[in-house]
């Protein structure tokens, strides 16, 4: 399955900071069999991360995962740029992180991360730090394949199997 991975920093983009949040989520993509095809850091700009979410999906790009722009800075537009461009909101997925990280730091209620579909792409706002994108992701990639092959018709099944 192919992966793009945006990043939203200001000062990642002006240069300023190494985006290791970006780096942490290609490696686990790719350590569990997906196909990173494109990475890209833009500025917190709620129409370039609109703009590139829909390029990334036109491209059949079938998984997009942001990383940073999540919180309560007046410069954090990630969930309001993703929103623009899904047509179908997958809110049990940001949901599943919130609950898990709760159990790591009570900080976590402050994501307003959000998820959803457009046409046969998944997107998932990650939060922005590598350590928080590790702990997420390692938790929702076992259901996440099941969910990816129910979205592009490779399984019909959503009964678990006991």
């Amino acid at each position: 399955m192919r992966v793009g991975v945006i990043t939203a920093s200001d000062k990642g983009y002006a240069g300023e900071r190494e985006d290791l949040s970006g780096k942490k989520i290609v490696s686990i993509m790719e350590e569990n069999g997906y196909d990173v095809v494109k990475t890209v850091i833009l500025p917190d700009d709620k129409q370039m991360l609109a703009d590139e979410m829909i390029a990334m999906c036109d491209a059949g790009i079938h998984l997009i995962l942001t990383t940073g722009g999540t919180g309560f800075s007046k410069r954090d537009v990630t969930p309001e740029a993703t929103k623009m461009v899904i047509e179908k909101e997958a809110a049990g997925i940001p949901m599943a992180i919130l609950n898990y990280s709760l159990t790591i730091t009570d900080r976590a209620m402050l994501s307003r991360a959000t998820a959803g579909i457009r046409g046969e792409t998944l997107i998932i706002n990650m939060p922005g730090s590598p350590k928080a994108v590790e702990e997420a992701l390692l938790y929702i990639l076992p259901s996440l394949k099941h969910g990816l092959e129910i979205l592009l018709g490779l399984d019909s099944e959503c009964a678990r199997k006991d």
